[in-house]
């Protein structure tokens, strides 16, 4: 009798990178106020657990942040940029228009045998450029990818605006992804609703060559914590069912560092205890499409998610979109 072989993508090294040092709340109070926006370390803290974050510089955008995210996660994995098959970076703030930053760190990082593209879907970019990555390896197209979240939000910041200019931060995070005949990703979820585009977004375009419009972030706060902790705890329950699981046999989540309130409100839904979910959000800021490899890296090299423990990633964001990979590290 036949078997059917599964091909499963696993994997096989996690990188990050923050740059510059850490901007701290008081920092950020004191800049702000000197542009005439009030705000405190206390306001900050209250309503989003945020104690620092990272910004890059001009000379810093989105390739370079991924490049030392990528070397890691390749070192961690024992592989050449020369054996991977695609690139593929999640991100609402390349480089430039085109080409996509995924061709920029094909570049860097010498990767000639890779194809390289881009996915925008906002704060749930690495979610999907996971499941993008993980279909192409399950249908046998390719065998190594290179997964990679990466933000420049900081570019995008209104700083008199003090709801969103103390969320974001900027940074990178990568894994590698190598065909195996062992479980790796067991199953994937992602969705959108473009009826909710208005509650986070930023409105602008290119139009006879000049920007047209506002790029900065615009935000309704009480509409994306509601739809963001109702979508991600629905979707969580409906990715352990496709694979047959229970949260009781989940080792650790990592939703998206958006606040710690939605991070406590969306665990509490799906049964999930805090102890069990793994909180950069303080440190790092809400990194957009870098936050959830930013969280993975961070709780791999700490030492706490080991090999054989079951993992479920969480994005949400802009769109709106949500999506969630659930796997086997």
């Amino acid at each position: 009798m036949n078997q059917t072989h599964k091909t499963y993508a696993k994997v096989v090294g996690t990188g990050r990178y923050l740059p510059n040092a850490p901007i701290g709340n008081a920092e950020l109070v004191a800049r702000m106020a000197a542009k005439g926006v009030e705000t405190s370390d206390e306001w900050i803290r209250e309503r989003s657990g945020i104690t620092q974050r990272y910004w890059a510089n001009d000379d810093q955008p989105v390739s370079v942040l991924a490049e030392f995210a990528a070397r890691q996660a390749l070192e961690a994995a024992g592989m050449g940029a020369d054996e991977l098959d695609f690139i593929i970076i999640g991100s609402s703030t390349p480089d430039m228009i085109f080409p996509s930053a995924a061709c920029l760190l094909q570049s860097k990082l010498g990767a000639k045998n890779a194809a390289a593209l881009d996915v925008q879907a906002a704060c749930t970019g690495f979610v999907y450029a996971l499941t993008v990555a993980n279909a192409m390896i399950q249908s046998g197209q390719i065998k190594t990818a290179l997964v990679v979240g990466a933000e420049t939000i900081s570019d995008i910041l209104d700083e008199q605006d003090r709801t969103t200019a103390v969320l974001f931060g900027d940074g990178a995070g990568a894994v590698v992804l190598k065909a195996s005949d062992e479980p790796g990703i067991l199953a994937c979820n992602i969705h959108a609703d473009g009826d909710l585009a208005n509650i986070l977004y930023g409105d602008a375009r290119i139009r006879g060559g000049q920007l047209k419009g506002d790029p900065r972030i615009k935000m309704d706060g009480q509409a994306v914590f509601k739809n963001a902790v109702s979508f991600l705890s629905e979707d969580a329950q409906a990715t352990l069912d496709k694979a047959g699981m229970t949260v009781e046999q989940l080792d650790w989540y990592i939703p998206h560092q958006a606040n710690i309130r939605i991070i406590q409100s969306a665990g509490k839904r799906l049964g999930m205890p805090i102890e069990k979910t793994i909180v950069t959000v303080d440190q790092h800021g809400n990194t957009s499409a870098a936050s959830v490899p930013l969280a993975l890296d961070t709780a791999v090299r700490d030492g706490r998610i080991q090999k054989g423990q079951t993992v479920l990633m969480q994005g949400v964001g802009g769109g709106f979109t949500w999506g969630t990979v659930l796997m086997r590290f």
